[in-house]
């Protein structure tokens, strides 16, 4: 079964669904969900997308990123997507929602997204989903920013787009 995303107006009102892929490749707005994990020690879990994703392969991002289905919350989404991707739970806390607008250079397919960006906490072994990651870490914030300064096209567009405001939220 092809997957679709739910298409949304500036203003977050449901305008109906489209197949994943031929949204990435109009660019058309849709939601999706960003989950953010910190450990007891305060480090921020990233990984690297697997090899495998249609787009931003090989390149590190947020803890968990994805769309929410057809009549699924963002928080549901969240909760979800958590467990496929990572294979644990944790409460889940959202933080604050923005759009953004970004092009893959390699495969020319758009990323518009009404993103709603979650938090949580979770200290243990992270048996993760290698069909969907390539690899974990966890990293201090600063140590966090200095690699993207140093190296941005290491990151995804829609991470630095969420630290920049997330921090700004947060200091």
């Amino acid at each position: 079964m092809e997957e679709k995303v739910v298409l949304v107006n500036e203003k977050n009102e449901v305008l109906g669904t489209m197949p994943k892929m031929e949204a990435h490749e109009k660019g058309v707005l849709h939601r999706a969900i960003s989950i953010l994990i910190y450990n007891k020690e305060g480090k921020m879990l990233i990984q690297q997308r697997a090899a495998s994703k249609y787009h931003w392969p090989l390149i590190w991002s947020n803890a968990v990123c994805s769309h929410p289905r057809e009549n699924e919350s963002f928080q549901e989404a969240a909760e979800r997507r958590l467990k496929e991707e990572l294979n644990i739970n944790c409460a889940l806390k959202e933080v604050y929602r923005f759009i953004y607008k970004a092009e893959d250079e390699l495969t020319g397919l758009i990323e518009h997204e009404y993103d709603t960006v979650f938090e949580g906490r979770f200290d243990g072994e992270i048996p993760f989903n290698p069909e969907e990651i390539a690899s974990i870490r966890w990293i201090a914030l600063g140590d966090l920013i200095q690699e993207i300064k140093h190296e941005p096209e290491k990151f995804s567009f829609w991470f630095k787009e969420i630290l920049k405001n997330y921090l700004s939220i947060k200091i």
